[in-house]
């Protein structure tokens, strides 16, 4: 038995959720059916996501919603929340997750690849957003929460496009949450730190790495996904119904 909190509000809720199927994605998607919501995502990787999906449903006895789609298809990206709203009879909850950290240096980022970093990383949570107010204002609300970085602070070396994209979202975040306050939509940025996923052990999370991380840091424990996603449900949730407008790090106390 889970010894963290479980929202009631959360129970019967829409929610949807970008780049779903591994990772921080996935954590989230398996949080809200755990809180009984009604989950659905999207994500590029096919087998991942069907994997995910089929998890579920021996875990809870109901198989979430899923589509294999590339976020920078914007006609596709909202028509798989019109169909996610029509399969499951509305959309209450947004999760903007998707994104692609892959390093670049400056001198180096042709437009085509500058294009395509803020395509995946901004463009797909403002069309996806535009797509779930609609939505959302149908209905009387909702709650969209955009997953930034605390790269977007610090401005880390080798990520100009990334950086910027997380940084604008919390422009996005602000610019939302003022528009659409009056019809009940709440709009909240959460901001991680180095959450330790396949992808990044992969990738770039080494042994060293992590050792400079954590010495930077007060809590010296490792961000999991997991963490990242017990955020996202407070803030979906009616537990933070007045917080609108805001933007939440999780990094252990980065200095």
């Amino acid at each position: 038995m889970s010894s963290f909190a479980t929202y009631p509000s959360l129970s019967g809720k829409r929610v949807f959720v970008t780049g779903g199927a591994t990772g921080i994605g996935a954590a989230l998607v398996t949080a809200f059916a755990e809180q009984k919501a009604i989950a659905g995502f999207i994500d590029i990787d096919r087998d991942a996501g069907v994997a995910l999906a089929g998890e579920l449903f021996d875990r809870f006895g109901i198989e979430p919603w899923f589509e294999a789609m590339d976020v920078r298809n914007v006609p596709a990206l909202q028509q798989s929340i019109q169909d996610f709203s029509k399969a499951v009879g509305g959309f209450d909850i947004l999760v903007n997750n998707v994104a692609n950290d892959v390093r670049h240096h400056p001198l180096e980022v042709t437009e085509e690849r500058w294009r395509d970093c803020l395509s995946v990383n901004l463009d797909s949570a403002f069309f996806a957003s535009q797509s779930a107010i609609r939505l959302m204002k149908e209905k009387g609300g909702g709650a969209i929460i955009n997953l930034s970085s605390i790269n977007a602070l610090i401005g880390p070396t080798e990520m100009p496009g990334y950086v910027s994209a997380k940084a604008a979202l919390l422009g996005l975040t602000k610019a939302l949450a003022r528009n659409y306050g009056a019809d009940g939509v709440r709009v909240n940025a959460i901001l991680p730190g180095w959450v330790v996923t396949e992808r990044q052990l992969q990738n770039w999370l080494t042994p060293e790495a992590e050792r400079r991380w954590m010495e930077q840091t007060a809590l010296k424990s490792r961000i999991l996904p997991s963490d990242v996603a017990n955020l996202a449900l407070f803030l979906a949730a009616d537990d933070s119904r007045m917080i609108t407008n805001q933007q939440f790090v999780i990094d252990g106390g980065h200095i």
